[in-house]
């Protein structure tokens, strides 16, 4: 593992990594368990991810725990699914603090259950004036209601007198999006081998390096998040530029 910390370039870093934790479900039934046990050993690699990115100096780190869809789960698993997240923030917002981690949420905390929401606005609180690795915790979240409700906000605006339809651009649509203080990521990792976005930053991952892995969640660790940077770092990132047209502006 240290073999491969020292082909990461730290002044390459990507400045913001999203993560789809998948396959939690899949590892739990190769075990012979239900789904919750795969969510439970999920935890742990949160843990370990969340410490290597603190370690390399990653500033960004969001993952996908819950989306809007998740919802229509069988009602013991979303019931066991809060209860876990509040258990786990119970747990870890100590150490969060102790190493400088600020927690976000991003996602319709409206639908999570009061006693999960007082936990979560409790844990954002007492991070906010950390510094270190900015830990953004995607809930009952997707990127179509996402950009169903900035749309909605910016019409209200519209509506009210407040902004005018020619002074919209892609400025406005970014301030109403609830990534609104967060830079768009550079690099998305997928575990478990599905290879698709399933309505995770629709908007915000328009230019990052997709990386897929058949790892699954419960099994993925630090030396596979940086089997990832290594792999980010041999890419050439254009933004719809040449490869030629790159070179010129670094110089």
């Amino acid at each position: 593992m240290s073999d491969l910390l020292s082909q990461i370039d730290k002044t390459r870093l990507p400045r913001h990594i999203a993560i789809i934790m998948d396959g939690n479900g899949r590892w739990a039934k190769e075990q012979g368990q239900d789904r919750l046990f795969g969510h439970f050993h999920g935890v742990e690699s949160v843990r370990n991810i969340v410490e290597g990115c603190a370690e390399l100096g990653v500033e960004y780190l969001t993952l996908y725990a819950f989306s809007t869809e998740n919802w229509d789960r069988p009602e013991y698993e979303v019931v066991g699914l809060m209860e876990l997240l509040v258990s786990t923030i119970r747990g870890e917002v100590e150490s969060l603090h102790k190493n400088n981690i600020r927690l976000h949420v991003i996602g319709d905390m409206n639908m999570l259950p009061d006693y999960a929401r007082k936990e979560l606005e409790e844990a954002l609180a007492y991070t906010q004036n950390n510094t270190g690795l900015n830990l953004v915790m995607a809930l009952s979240y997707s990127g179509r209601w996402e950009l169903l409700n900035a749309v909605k906000s910016i019409a209200h605006k519209v509506k009210k007198g407040e902004l005018a339809v020619e002074d919209i651009d892609q400025d406005t649509l970014q301030q109403h999006l609830v990534t609104s203080g967060l830079p768009d990521p550079e690099l998305m990792i997928r575990t478990s081998g599905e290879y698709r976005i399933s309505n995770f930053l629709l908007y915000q991952l328009a230019y990052a390096e997709l990386y897929f892995t058949q790892v699954r969640w419960p099994d993925f660790r630090k030396q596979h998040l940086y089997e990832a940077i290594i792999d980010y770092q041999g890419r050439e990132r254009r933004f719809g530029k040449t490869g030629e047209q790159m070179k010129e502006l670094s110089h």
